[in-house]
């Protein structure tokens, strides 16, 4: 007992790799409080309050986890005190009050002086690797949630693939979009590296309840696919990198999860976004003026060529974390109704104050409810 929680502690806080072996039970406690919290915000119908329900998953995750080594180490030394003449409970009681005070107090017999204070001692190593693990799992949340805060000017909330493009054309950026592509490639690869190695980052929630960074990814990828297939010589080399890094990371996020992945879709087979909407979204780009070269038709085998490569992990996993009901992102089995298109501000001009739209404050939890 004692060299199993003492494993899973080295591997989950400081060997920097994809779970593997005895650190997976970290990831089965994450997903006993992923699920039993998700079942709570059932009870409650507006997606904000959905989410704030599921934003103290992280939190909990981490106390259980503590609690689960607590645990394994006072059945471990309480068992060999045990073997030194004292009853169970003795040996569990006196194993506890050594752990949680160094050493210091005996309680339940006659004290085992080498194990109490081994006891207290290994307690005293954990909490200190914990203090020292928790500034960098908030380091690496704060990277992640800098990029998708500072996608919703680009893409709205929730965030949506085609709404980037049009938002981009609309105010006549569509030059900014390699840099877009490459500060996406560039988090993505951080997302992967960190997210694999610290797994509950999962379960930490954005701040902001329409913020997430799985929606912010697949609109981004969706974005540079459709920009690849229906303007392919105004689409930026950038677009290709980000695609290839976006489905990397979802797939090391599988693997890490321990789903099944294909490592090599068919580019000609089926997805679960139907023709009709992706048709839908080419004419809305062609309102906006986006310089398409091709027809929803001609560009269609193209982008659900790269589709295939990344929207069956990125549905699962907005279906597991129950994020924002984005367009596109597939069906939510703790939410009830359909996708929330994201809101456009108005453009106005000086002078045009009479033209002010008063439907964009419409608050988003009625809109939520839909």
């Amino acid at each position: 007992m004692i060299a199993v929680t003492s494993a899973n502690v080295l591997f989950t806080m400081v060997l920097p790799r994809r779970p593997f072996g005895i650190d997976r039970l970290s990831l089965w406690l994450n997903r006993l409080v992923l699920a039993a919290m998700s079942r709570v915000s059932r009870l409650v119908a507006s997606y904000e309050a959905k989410d704030a329900v599921l934003s103290p998953a992280g939190p909990f995750a981490l106390v259980l986890q503590l609690l689960v080594w607590a645990a394994g180490l006072t059945v471990g030394f309480g068992l060999l005190v045990a073997a030194d003449g004292h009853s169970l409970r003795d040996g569990l009681l006196q194993a506890v009050t050594a752990l949680f005070t160094v050493g210091a107090v005996h309680r339940g017999g006659p004290p085992v002086v080498s194990l109490d204070i081994a006891a207290g001692a290994l307690w005293v190593v954990i909490v200190a690797l914990q203090i020292a693990y928790l500034p960098t799992l908030y380091g690496a949340f704060s990277r992640r949630e800098a990029l998708v805060a500072r996608l919703e000017s680009r893409a709205g909330l929730p965030a949506w693939g085609p709404e980037v493009l049009i938002r981009h054309q609309l105010v006549g950026i569509v030059d900014a979009m390699p840099e877009l592509y490459a500060a996406w490639e560039e988090w993505a690869a951080d997302v992967a590296e960190t997210h694999t190695t610290y797994p509950v980052l999962l379960l930490f929630r954005s701040p902001e309840p329409w913020y997430s960074w799985v929606v912010g990814l697949l609109a981004v990828l969706d974005a540079a696919a459709i920009h690849l297939a229906a303007a392919p010589s105004s689409a930026s080399s950038h677009a290709r990198l980000c695609l290839r890094m976006g489905f990397t990371l979802f797939d090391r996020i599988a693997a890490a999860l321990g789903w099944q992945v294909d490592p090599d879709p068919d580019p000609e087979g089926p997805i679960r976004l139907p023709f009709d909407e992706y048709a839908h979204a080419i004419d809305k780009l062609a309102e906006a003026g986006f310089p398409l070269e091709r027809t929803a038709e001609e560009s269609w085998p193209d982008f659900r060529g790269w589709r295939v490569n990344y929207e069956p992990v990125a549905y699962r996993l907005a279906d597991r974390l129950t994020a924002p009901p984005a367009p596109w992102s597939g069906s939510r089995q703790h939410m009830r109704g359909g996708a929330v298109l994201p809101r456009r501000p108005p453009q106005r001009q000086p002078g045009e104050r009479s033209r002010r739209s008063h439907a964009i404050v419409t608050p988003a939890g009625r809109r939520a409810r839909r």
